[in-house]
């Protein structure tokens, strides 16, 4: 009984990829050798034309699912789909390639995509063509992405694409406690003290050397001196003194009072 599913169920994925291109260019394309229609997927992507790309690999997926082909097919399916903005499936066809072929010689592209893919996930028009600080925006991507490119660096810290990603990381990390900063202020606006020192001191333990380390010393030394800890906001001061003197932050605690 089962043997008789099995034309049946390759004969509607050969339609369904038919339909893909419609009638015309199904005919077609079904009759391609493998080499035929790798050429004409590559062709597309390399001239930008990523929709008909994509079309085209993921044909050539159902038709030629192995194979050196195959195997550079998914890669540059998951990409072209990075370009069509198909963010999940293109992640998805990542970890499917991480998977089916880890000793593929260019599985470090593989990881170095995902990390692309959040890199830049969420970012619309606006915030492309407009001096818009990301860092005030959910950074759940960006965690995402950085931890990609870190395990890229893991794995293969000789790969290509190695430097790319660790000035990425850098990017990140500064997005990352710049974000930080952000709710600190708005805790300490609200009068959330001991949760905008938490956020600040999140910042100088987890993103140390980034440039908002000072930032951060400031909203602590300002929190606790309300919170009625000159101690702890003393020495806090001290610390943004020694490392950071010009820092006008020094005088604006100084600046407050505490009332009784």
């Amino acid at each position: 009984m089962y043997r008789h599913l099995i034309p049946c169920i390759c004969t509607l994925l050969l339609l369904g990829g038919c339909a893909w291109f419609g009638d015309k260019d199904g005919d077609e394309a079904k009759n391609w050798t493998v080499e035929r229609l790798y050429s004409e997927a590559k062709g597309a992507l390399d001239s930008g034309y990523y929709s008909k790309a994509v079309e085209y690999y993921e044909f050539l997926e159902t038709r030629f699912p192995f194979g050196v082909y195959g195997q550079q097919s998914l890669l540059d399916l998951a990409y072209a789909y990075y370009k069509t903005e198909e963010f999940e499936s293109s992640i998805a066809a990542c970890d499917r390639f991480i998977r089916l072929y880890p000793q593929n010689t260019h599985v470090d592209y593989a990881y170095f995509l995902k990390g692309l893919v959040n890199f830049n996930r969420g970012r619309g028009l606006t915030e492309r063509f407009l001096p818009i600080d990301s860092s005030q925006r959910d950074q759940s991507s960006a965690m995402t992405a950085f931890h990609a490119f870190s395990e890229l660096l893991e794995k293969y810290p000789q790969s290509q694409y190695a430097e790319d990603a660790q000035k990425r990381m850098v990017f990140l990390r500064n997005r990352l406690a710049r974000h930080e900063i952000h709710v600190a202020e708005y805790y300490l606006k609200r009068g959330a003290y001991l949760a905008a020192v938490n956020r600040a001191r999140t910042v100088v333990e987890s993103y140390p050397r980034t440039p908002s380390v000072p930032d951060a010393l400031v909203l602590m030394a300002k929190a606790y001196k309300v919170l009625e800890m000159p101690d702890l906001s003393a020495d806090t001061v001290r610390v943004l003194q020694l490392n950071y003197p010009d820092h006008p932050g020094v005088y604006d605690v100084r600046d407050i009072v505490v009332e009784d």
